[in-house]
């Protein structure tokens, strides 16, 4: 009589490694430090940014900066979370590659004395450039309140599609949102124009 060993197959997600520094024409990307919180805090405050993140409360101080920050800073985490800097290394914003529910999700938010010159544009395709080299047959899932157009063309400029709308709890909003889910899909990543 023979014995067959039985495996089940591994349906763990493949994981992209640690969060690497990235630098481009204008920012530099890294991993966050818990010397962050005062900046986190400061940006976050501002209910202009708060009101478009469906999981930061308002009021957001110091002390949900630090909280934010112990598991990220604390390398067991597979996301990837980078502090968007100048190249002064002054915090000007986050953007984040989490796995939530065995997917893939980019999250992004900026200070809002940084709106409007590109930043973010920038720093988002620069992410999804590097976790694409890592994870290249990985599809990226996003989203944005209804009335966010502009991080919707974002998105767009960069590839990504509409696959549904639906609503979601705005902890900072304390109620539903209108939401619009969109996903990038391996290899459809668009080549950012530099003006």
């Amino acid at each position: 009589m023979s014995t067959i060993a039985l495996q089940r197959p591994d349906t763990r997600p493949m994981m992209p490694g640690p969060a690497p520094d990235i630098s481009t024409a204008r920012l530099t990307l890294r991993p966050h430090r818990l010397s962050d919180a005062p900046a986190i805090a400061e940006s976050l405050s501002d209910f202009a940014v708060t009101r478009m993140l469906s999981r930061v409360p308002a009021p957001f101080d110091r002390q949900d900066a630090l909280d934010w920050l112990m598991p990220v800073t604390s390398g067991t985490l597979p996301d990837w979370s980078l502090a968007i800097t100048g190249k002064d290394d002054v915090h000007i914003g986050t953007v984040s590659i989490e796995l939530r529910h065995g997917r893939w999700h980019l999250g992004y938010w900026l200070n809002r004395y940084y709106w409007r010159r590109g930043y973010m544009s920038e720093a988002v395709a620069a992410i999804i450039e590097r976790f694409s080299r890592r994870m290249p047959e990985t599809p990226i899932h996003s989203g944005v309140f209804a009335d966010n157009p502009a991080s919707l063309r974002l998105q767009e400029k960069l590839g990504f599609r509409m696959t549904g709308c639906g609503e979601i709890y705005c902890f900072a909003r304390n109620t539903m949102v209108s939401h619009i889910e969109t996903v990038l899909q391996p290899g459809a990543l668009k080549p950012r124009k530099v003006a």
